[in-house]
């Protein structure tokens, strides 16, 4: 079977990332596949060092990504990139987790702009041979499009749930014998 996992970069309780990546998980379960979140504020996760294999829930989380048949990423945008937690995250990955894999992409902006943002996560993500959709979401002044728990920007909601169909489309295309599963 399909999995698809969501990686949220943001460390804030009340993350607008951590939310908008549940609505596309919902939108690929709804497709029929297994999903999980991996939310990178809840996990111990040492600052990369590469003379070290492994540290803290490093093994877990990596495997976790190498099991997948696609994987969304969504950070929020720090200084006109993402987040240190996710870089640190992404640090720990290789062409082992990526390869062959659909991968999505989520940046969340407390001002207008997310387009770098979007653009560094895809540069690191073909680094390692991950194969991004292009149906990529940036949410601009994600603060206002959110009442609560609740997204009330019903243009970003389709676009997030388009995303979640467009990643389990590109992992059933890469990966025809899981569908069978």
């Amino acid at each position: 079977m399909i999995s698809v996992v969501a990686v949220c970069g943001s460390r804030r309780r009340m993350s607008y990332t951590r939310k908008s990546l549940e609505l596309v998980l919902e939108a690929a379960r709804q497709e029929g596949v297994e999903t999980e979140l991996l939310d990178l504020g809840a996990v111990d996760l040492p600052l990369y060092h590469p003379d070290v294999d492994e540290q803290g829930d490093s093994a877990r989380l990596t495997r976790i990504v190498r099991d997948a048949e696609a994987v969304v990423v969504g950070s929020p945008v720090y200084h006109g990139s993402y987040s240190s937690a996710f870089r640190n995250f992404h640090d720990y990955c290789s062409k082992d987790e990526y390869r062959d894999t659909a991968v999505g992409l989520v940046a969340t902006a407390g001002g207008g702009s997310y387009g770098a943002t979007l653009e560094h996560m895809r540069s690191t993500i073909r680094g390692v041979y991950g194969h991004t959709v292009p149906e990529q979401v940036g949410i601009r002044r994600a603060s206002e499009k959110y009442d609560g728990d609740t997204l009330t920007d019903v243009d970003v909601a389709r676009r997030l749930e388009e995303l979640g169909v467009a990643v389990v489309a590109e992992a059933r295309r890469l990966h025809p014998e899981a569908v069978s599963e």
